[in-house]
């Protein structure tokens, strides 16, 4: 997000996180950052794609980010080294019906959250759902966000959801207006809905 009219719009309906793309080769880069207060109730998700240590430091300092979201090829090293920065991670895997859910262990003292998305052409923002039934596959502790072409058609299915890791949901494209715009008044319909 980067309009500041359309960052209060969705801050009035107290999301628990916020997330800003600083990833150059995104639709929805942020170059400058809004000045904007934002609640401390509400977390600020820097959103990185294999970025250096050094500058995710500088712009979790600068902006008072809560997290770190990493779309890229990071490794468990790469986490570890920023985790001993104090820098909470959010660690994004793209998901399909070959994914191996084992193969995340190793994040898991260096990682908060877990967000699944899903596999495709672009390091997330594919605006296309994954077979959440794989989701049984995962049997890790650490609590997961759930992403991927996720819209108000899909509010039933999320309220179904059993998982004992499942932390939320993470919207975007099927939100939006335009890429950093988002739909306001169909946030706020969702939103009902899931209630």
């Amino acid at each position: 997000m980067r309009d500041k009219e359309n960052i209060s719009g969705l801050l009035a309906l107290k999301p628990d996180y916020i997330g800003f793309i600083f990833y150059d080769k995104s639709k929805r880069f942020v170059a400058d950052f809004p000045q904007i207060e934002i609640p401390s109730t509400i977390k600020k998700v820097g959103v990185f794609v294999n970025e250096t240590i050094e500058e995710i430091i500088e712009k979790a300092n600068k902006h008072t980010l809560d997290f770190a979201q990493l779309h890229g090829n990071e490794t468990p090293e790469y986490c570890s080294a920023l985790s001993a920065k104090n820098i909470k991670i959010i660690k994004a895997f793209s998901v399909d019906e070959n994914f191996d859910f084992s193969a995340i262990k190793s994040f898991e003292k260096c990682v908060s959250i877990f967000l699944f998305d899903t596999k495709g052409n672009n390091y997330g923002g594919n605006g296309v759902k994954f077979n959440w039934d794989l989701l049984q596959n995962y049997k890790g502790k650490i609590p997961f966000l759930l992403s991927g072409g996720i819209n108000k058609n899909d509010a039933d299915e999320i309220k179904k959801m059993k998982h004992l890791a499942f932390l939320g949901i993470d919207i975007n494209s099927g939100f939006e207006l335009e890429p950093g715009l988002k739909n306001i008044k169909e946030i706020k319909e969702f939103k009902s809905l899931l209630i």
